[in-house]
């Protein structure tokens, strides 16, 4: 009598990966052109504006300074409801032929603004102690975040193309309920994004705050 095999998250992952790699491609390319959007964002504007950036950054490096107890739990509370909004916004428009645009949107969207907070936080800071800060600041979720999205946006794209292809109604009633389960796999994952982030994240960049 054979054995079943365990299953293998991490062979199941790959496999997925493997199986929609030409999506991962395309949403993974809109994210390095939101990256360098923002970049080039930053490099570009007025120095007025400059000025006020920095005066916003400054502040923030001040208050995390200065600030003795945070509120972890409003924390978590403002971080979990980006990532939760962001996981439902690319469920509901994946689920649609015409919200496509609104998917491939967002996710150049937030490489936008994690080009611009690199770019930033480099720009003020300086090298030497911009990229230690940016790699305190954002690695850490982003390993976890940055994966989720994209194959939140793979997911809505493949359910676009079978939609397109196949216009039975029980077989788009199958790939929906298939992308929403995904969904929510992939919005249990941004939770976890977000645990990492207020109470990994912010914990070292508290406690190294005063070097910078």
């Amino acid at each position: 009598m054979k054995k079943n095999k365990p299953i293998n998250i991490l062979d199941m992952i790959k496999e997925h990966v493997y199986n929609n790699k030409k999506e991962y491609m395309l949403v993974t390319l809109l994210f390095i052109i939101g990256i360098f959007l923002g970049v080039f964002f930053v490099n570009n504007i007025q120095e007025t504006q400059k000025e006020e950036i920095t005066q916003y950054f400054n502040t923030f490096i001040e208050n995390v300074k200065n600030t003795e107890n945070l509120n972890w739990m409003e924390l978590l509370k403002s971080s979990l409801n980006q990532n939760v909004i962001l996981a439902i916004i690319l469920w509901f428009f994946g689920t649609t032929v015409i919200g496509i645009p609104v998917v491939f949107g967002l996710v150049l969207y937030r490489g936008f603004c994690l080009g611009y907070t690199i770019c930033v936080c480099i720009n003020i800071m300086g090298l030497s102690q911009g990229i230690p800060f940016v790699l305190i600041l954002l690695l850490l979720q982003n390993i976890i975040f940055i994966p989720a999205i994209l194959a939140l946006a793979v997911s809505g794209f493949k359910l676009y193309k079978s939609i397109i292809k196949d216009r039975k109604k029980e077989n788009i009633k199958i790939e929906i309920v298939r992308h929403t389960i995904f969904s929510f796999i992939m919005l249990l994952i941004l939770v976890i994004a977000s645990l990492v982030e207020v109470f990994l994240s912010t914990n070292i960049l508290k406690g190294v705050i005063k070097y910078f």
